[in-house]
């Protein structure tokens, strides 16, 4: 799949949120990247996303003036998984909403209660 049309899936799924979800979002941006860089995956597990920032529910008042957070979906590791494009369309989804998670304050073990894992 060429860089584009994943980049098209992605965004297909962020404009698939729900508005109560869009009116939490703040100072984040998603960015597509082809693989994660070694820091970023040191042990290379192949990771498909990250969220790096500070999460809605760790923002104190001296939150301000910073640079948004950031999700990666990492567009090598999904392709890699050799998924037809509806599964690969689903996994993205879930990729995508397992870091946005992260931004609004869901850790991991909350999220493998919500079946988001």
């Amino acid at each position: 799949m060429k860089r584009r049309d994943f980049e098209r899936l992605v965004d297909q799924v962020l404009e698939s949120l729900p508005e109560w979800v869009l009116e939490q979002v703040e100072n984040l941006e998603v960015v597509v990247e082809d693989w994660p860089s070694e820091e970023q995956d040191p042990t290379g597990d192949g990771l498909l996303g990250l969220y790096e920032g500070v999460s809605l529910l760790d923002r104190g008042n001296d939150y301000w003036g910073v640079l948004p957070d950031t999700i990666y979906i990492f567009r090598g590791p999904h392709l890699r998984m050799g998924l037809k494009k509806d599964e690969l369309r689903a996994e993205i989804r879930k990729t995508v909403l397992h870091e946005l998670a992260h931004h609004l304050g869901i850790d991991d073990r909350r999220l493998t209660e919500l079946g988001w894992d």
